[in-house]
Order: structure tokens, then C-alpha cells, then sequence
């Protein structure tokens, strides 16, 4: 028998279940200050914002390409640490795919699918940054809590 999601009966909104905290750099960061962010924080995805406005979005793997594997190795050689003085903007993708707190997470889910992206910023009308919503945010949203604790 295949498993089914059911979404709730009152449609869950992408702003109920987003991440409002979230973790920025500017498009002149480092990647060293970048690889840093990810090391201290555990997420997967930094947004990249100027003036407020996001601007582009980051994930670990885009970090991962960017940057020597030798780094933090015996055979790390200037060259390699050279690659961590690159800026965001080098290596951040622009003009993200980007939903707003009234979105619904069944709309949200959607177009992560369609764009195979794995978050969404949140921002207002003018592109200010309100949160993100991640795939694990609609799951934990539509998996009830007693679920979640067996």
C-alpha cells in the first residue's frame, strides 16, 4: 500500500512554518567567512542579502565546488587556500525562486519539485527577507507531533 500525505484541512501557510531566523551574508562575504557560517550553524543554505534585499542564496554544495578539497588537509597548498578568499557573489545563485508567507506549503512543495530546489526564501512584495522555508519544515508540518516523538 503507498504511503499518503494528507494536508491538513486548514491550508498551512509557508510563513507558519518557515524559519524566521535566518543566517545572511553580503555578496563581498568570503567564502572562508561562508565555510565558517556553515561549520558554527549546521544548515545547508545561507541567503545572500544587500540593503536588506535578497539578492541570491547559497547551499553547502555550491560551497563544496567552489573550494579546494585539499583545504583543512597535509596537502593544502596556497593555491587551495587561496580558493576561500573568493566572494559570494562569485558562486551564489541570483534571483532565487522565492515565495511569500501566504503562500500555501502544498503550493511551496510544488514548485520545490518543479524547480528542484530543496528551500525557499520567504520575502515580502519589495524582496525583503522575511525567512526561509525548507523541505524539512513542510515535512515537520505535515507529520503530527505525536509521530515525530516514536
Amino acid at each position: 500500500m503507498e504511503p499518503t500525505v494528507q494536508f491538513p484541512s486548514t491550508e498551512l501557510t509557508a510563513g507558519a512554518v518557515m524559519s524566521a531566523h535566518v543566517v545572511t551574508v553580503t555578496m563581498d562575504d568570503s567564502l572562508a567567512t561562508i565555510r565558517r557560517l556553515f561549520q558554527e550553524h549546521h544548515f545547508h543554505h545561507l541567503l545572500v542579502v544587500e540593503r536588506g534585499e535578497l539578492v541570491g542564496i547559497i547551499s553547502d554544495r555550491d560551497l563544496l565546488k567552489a573550494i579546494s578539497p585539499n583545504i583543512g588537509t597535509l596537502s593544502e597548498t596556497d593555491r587551495d587556500r587561496a580558493t576561500l578568499n573568493k566572494r559570494a557573489h562569485h558562486i551564489m545563485t541570483r534571483n532565487p525562486v522565492t515565495v511569500r508567507t501566504t503562500t500555501s506549503i502544498e503550493t511551496a512543495a510544488a514548485l520545490m519539485l518543479e524547480k528542484n530546489v530543496s528551500c525557499l526564501p520567504i520575502t515580502s512584495d519589495d524582496r525583503h527577507l522575511k525567512g526561509i522555508l525548507t523541505w524539512r519544515d513542510i515535512l515537520r508540518a505535515l507529520i503530527s507531533p505525536a509521530r515525530l516523538r516514536s
